[in-house]
């Protein structure tokens, strides 16, 4: 197998707007297994994925292999038409803090600075990566129409965030100061410490509390993905795996209340 490929499948992966850290990783992967083996077969596939105890791992190794033997085939290259049957390991889920309402006004009593508080409150209202937070620039907020622009994030591609009315207040004090660059002049180590100074969750945790509230609240699977940048489902699943079942009582509760009951008609 010529490994100079794994470069032009990682241009044509770029060029159809997908996520170049996954395929930077997939191909880090790949790299070793086909400079062991120039002539790959299942067997020798299974092997590999077996030569570590770690299911995630696996199934990343596994996911590797399935992407680039799909890509082969796309464009006629033979030697991988065996990778869709590659086994993928099932990973166990660990449960994973998720920020909460209550996690919110904690935070909010215990900052002390107009900059600390919108932080706080992006983190809320926006459900943005550390990192989208940081690289935050003034010229990407738009307190009316309550939104905030995602210039550079994961996936590689831009995307608009919401702004709660609270978030936007927030922004706007903190936006006084300033016309132009960084919004928070912070990095993004810098949030980092912010958070564990004042004993809050995690960015991440922020993010998964985020996606939660929202489809409690109402909000479309379709509305979150967008908003979160996520390009499947899957992602929303992962993020909301710990409240999934509280999201579908609320999701019966308010279909129950919103039936309108038949009135009482009286016979004379």
């Amino acid at each position: 197998m010529d490994l100079s490929l794994l470069e032009e499948y990682r241009l044509d992966w770029c060029l159809e707007g997908k996520a170049p850290r996954t395929v930077d990783l997939y191909i880090r992967d790949l790299i070793p297994y086909l400079s062991a083996h120039p002539e790959p077969t299942l067997g020798s596939a299974k092997a590999w994925l077996a030569d570590t105890a770690s299911p995630s791992v696996r199934r990343k190794r596994g996911l590797a292999l399935r992407s680039f033997g799909k890509w082969c085939q796309a464009n006629g290259i033979s030697g991988l038409e065996w990778t869709p049957r590659v086994p993928l390991a099932v990973e166990p889920v660990v449960p994973q803090r998720t920020a909460t309402e209550d996690d919110y006004r904690r935070a909010l009593a215990v900052v002390r600075t107009t900059r600390d508080r919108a932080v706080i409150e992006l983190l809320w209202s926006c459900g943005l990566r550390r990192s989208e937070l940081a690289s935050l620039i003034v010229e990407d907020i738009d307190v009316r129409g309550g939104y905030v622009v995602v210039r550079t994030s994961k996936t590689g591609r831009p995307r608009i965030a919401p702004l709660s009315s609270s978030a936007c207040s927030a922004v706007r004090k903190l936006m006084r100061s300033r016309n132009s660059g960084p919004l928070l002049n912070m990095s993004s180590n810098a949030i980092r410490l912010l958070l564990k100074r004042i004993d809050a969750p995690s960015a991440h945790a922020w993010r998964r509390g985020w996606a939660a509230t929202a489809l409690k609240k109402g909000v479309s699977e379709a509305s979150l993905r967008t908003a979160a940048g996520w390009s499947s489902g899957a992602m929303v699943s992962r993020y909301t795996a710990g409240v999934r079942g509280e999201v579908a009582m609320v999701e019966f509760h308010r279909a129950w209340t919103s039936v309108v009951r038949p009135s009482v008609v009286k016979h004379e």
